[in-house]
């Protein structure tokens, strides 16, 4: 696989502070049931890197103090971490909102029965990720047979009542582009998405979140080696749109690898680009309850165009 970092070193874009601290974003591992073309993770079957329950201990310890609102549990694949559930439960019972990064297709895999009606019962929100309604171009990017079996996920959830309005479980569906090319306006795509799948499938869900690709790891690799590294990242400054700077997830949000250190958000964390909180090289979860972060410095490389090209780009969808 070919190394971006070098590719993202010098950079012109703007320096950025961070806000206060709102939500927490956990990867619990690089395993995965899929090997998706635009992971910016690597993830897949055959990783070892998974949380170990004394992080996770610590991950709750730090919930305890009421610093943060929102627990983002994403992967690889989060629910293969055996600790999820207790995770899960644990911060819900201290009143945290837990989203969990779903791949759709974990609901079928065995060995997985019971989670979709676990994530019911404790109120968890779903962002799931099906980045195109059409089954080809699906399975073309994440893998043959990924459609189906995303479409029973999105079905079962429905049945359970993700997705209808107005009753608490909320299930958002997330769309990146197949190639290197910057996602569509969000707003008349979300509605393209939502009569698709309601004639075809009846399926319903509430938001549709557009995010762009990464130039790192594996999609970033893939770009290198098709000769569009340059092409795309001259896209993503060209089309820099400085009024979604304040939005930008990595403002109030920190990400934190399986084993437990800070990041100023989960792309620096694949490029191994440690939180500089209070001057330290790496900090871990921890020592997080010592530190203020409001007003420290974010690590920028070039990479960060892309959360503001166009639209602009978070977990959250768009930006503008």
């Amino acid at each position: 696989m070919h190394a971006t970092l070098p590719l993202l070193e010098v950079t012109d874009f703007p320096q950025l502070r961070r806000a206060s601290l709102e939500t927490l974003q956990v990867n619990l591992g690089y395993l995965c049931n899929q090997t998706c073309l635009h992971c910016h993770v690597n993830a897949g079957p055959k990783r070892t890197e998974i949380m170990t329950r004394e992080t996770i201990d610590e991950i709750l310890s730090y919930l305890a103090q009421g610093n943060v609102k929102t627990l983002d549990l994403t992967g690889g694949a989060p629910e293969m971490n055996p600790h999820f559930r207790d995770l899960v439960s644990g911060a819900r019972t201290l009143g945290i909102k837990v989203i969990d990064r779903c791949n759709l297709t974990i609901l079928s895999e065995a060995g997985y029965e019971g989670l979709a009606e676990f994530l019911a019962e404790q109120q968890v929100e779903i962002v799931a990720s099906l980045p195109c309604y059409l089954e080809d171009n699906v399975n073309a990017q994440r893998g043959k047979g990924v459609f189906h079996d995303s479409i029973e996920g999105l079905k079962k959830l429905n049945a359970l009542g993700y997705g209808k309005a107005n009753n608490g479980l909320t299930m958002n569906l997330v769309f990146n582009p197949q190639g290197a090319a910057l996602p569509p306006p969000q707003e008349p795509l979300e509605a393209a998405y939502k009569t698709h799948l309601k004639e075809h499938y009846e399926i319903e869900f509430n938001q549709l979140f557009t995010i762009t690709n990464m130039p790192i790891k594996r999609f970033g690799s893939m770009l290198v080696s098709k000769g569009q590294f340059e092409e795309y990242m001259t896209l993503l400054r060209n089309s820099y749109n400085r009024d979604t700077l304040d939005a930008v997830m990595c403002r109030s949000t920190i990400s934190v690898d399986w084993q437990g250190y800070l990041y100023d958000c989960d792309f620096n964390q694949m490029l191994g680009l440690p939180a500089p909180l209070d001057q330290k090289p790496r900090m871990h979860i921890s020592e997080l309850n010592a530190v203020n972060i409001e007003g420290q410095p974010i690590i920028v490389k070039d990479h960060c165009y892309g959360c503001t090209a166009g639209q602009g780009s978070s977990c959250g969808g768009a930006l503008d």
